[in-house]
């Protein structure tokens, strides 16, 4: 089949490519190469394949996006920027390459001729906002993000919304309740609800995966704003400490971008998996400081994680998935073991240069009255 992955230059993006290649597809990639991901220089990265067509242009771009659906059969929506912290200070930017992106790329689906067959759209975790919580008294609850006063009082836990007894993060399912808690989040509940609404209406069969914290080799090392792993990972390559917010415990889902692939190739060959909503994750829970400390160890460092006890506007405490839909309708089933995926990682990072923009970042965010 002829495929279409916009943002296929990316980390995601590029791995799925190769994923797709080796299925034997014919593949052709659409991204703006931007420079917060791929550098000033906006070059084409050496680890993306020669065996796609590449063309360049933004997700704005009516005529651009057109060119590139041209005799597609399936897509795969990657192309977005991410970032929770700077989408609650660029809120146009995020809002136009991630909503209104997605609804030109549904706008040519409706009104142009084509061959589009499939679509299946990336999202995140970050769409819950809180994950599921069970509370000791009142049993399985849902509570609304922490108010600012419970933050400045360093009250970092979540709390049962109808007795206020401190609750333990359950496995998040599909079907809790959204409460996006960024721009960025807000953006991507956007791309599902729309790309969902588009395909039913147009009989285009679409498959919305939210991705838990993927990490593995090519992620973008410079940028401040990209996923956990790879900013400690940047931080310890420049001698400097993981720089972690609130007390460290808080608890994700860290999925290496191996499983990622083979959760989406099997979005796109299931009927099953047709007008559904899949978690993308491992449904095993991981501290922010124990990956702090794990990556220093690896990287050989004497380094400590710098805890702030300090918070960020857009930051949840706790979410992990629940795989058993996507266990069940399709088949998946993670691969590769954390223990791996690290060594996976770092042997890559080993090779790599990192330019540590984390301080930098906390700056604009400190200007912005966005960290307490």
């Amino acid at each position: 089949m002829r495929i279409l992955v916009t943002g296929g230059a990316g980390f995601i993006g590029s791995h799925l490519v190769d994923g797709l290649i080796e299925g034997g597809h014919e593949v052709r990639v659409f991204d703006n190469l931007d420079p917060q991901v791929h550098g000033e220089s906006k070059r084409i990265p050496d680890y993306l394949t020669k065996k796609i067509e590449f063309i360049p242009g933004d997700m704005r771009d009516y005529e651009a996006l057109k060119r590139a659906l041209k005799d597609v059969e399936v897509v795969f929506h990657l192309a977005a920027i991410v970032g929770v912290g700077q989408s609650m200070y660029q809120i146009q930017r995020y809002t136009e390459v991630n909503t209104l992106g997605t609804a030109i790329l549904l706008n040519i689906l409706a009104n142009e001729k084509h061959r589009v067959r499939k679509m299946i759209i990336a999202s995140s975790m970050s769409v819950y906002g809180e994950g599921a919580y069970l509370c000791p008294e009142c049993g399985p609850v849902h509570p609304k993000l922490r108010t600012r006063e419970q933050l400045k009082e360093r009250d970092w836990e979540m709390r049962c919304p109808r007795c206020g007894k401190i609750v333990q993060p359950l496995p998040t399912d599909e079907e809790k309740l959204l409460s996006p808690a960024s721009i960025y989040a807000i953006s991507k509940r956007d791309q599902e609800e729309m790309s969902l609404n588009i395909g039913r209406a147009y009989s285009i069969p679409t498959v919305v995966l939210r991705y838990f914290n993927t990490y593995g080799p090519r992620q973008a090392l410079s940028n401040p704003y990209t996923g956990a792993a790879a900013i400690f990972s940047s931080r310890i390559l420049n001698n400097h400490p993981p720089l972690i917010f609130e007390d460290g415990q808080q608890k994700r889902d860290f999925i290496h971008v191996r499983d990622v692939v083979q959760a989406s190739l099997l979005a796109m060959k299931k009927d099953e998996a047709n007008y559904e909503i899949f978690n993308v994750a491992t449904g095993r829970p991981l501290t922010i400081l124990d990956l702090a400390n794990i990556l220093i160890k690896r990287l050989g460092s004497h380094l400590r994680p710098q805890v702030v006890n300090r918070y960020r506007e857009g930051d949840i405490r706790h979410c992990y998935a629940d795989i058993s839909k996507i266990e069940r309708r399709l088949g998946f089933v993670p691969q590769v073991k954390f223990k791996e995926g690290i060594e996976d990682l770092i042997s890559w990072v080993g090779r790599e240069e990192a330019v540590d923009l984390v301080e930098e970042a906390k700056k604009d965010l400190e200007k912005k009255g966005l960290i307490e």
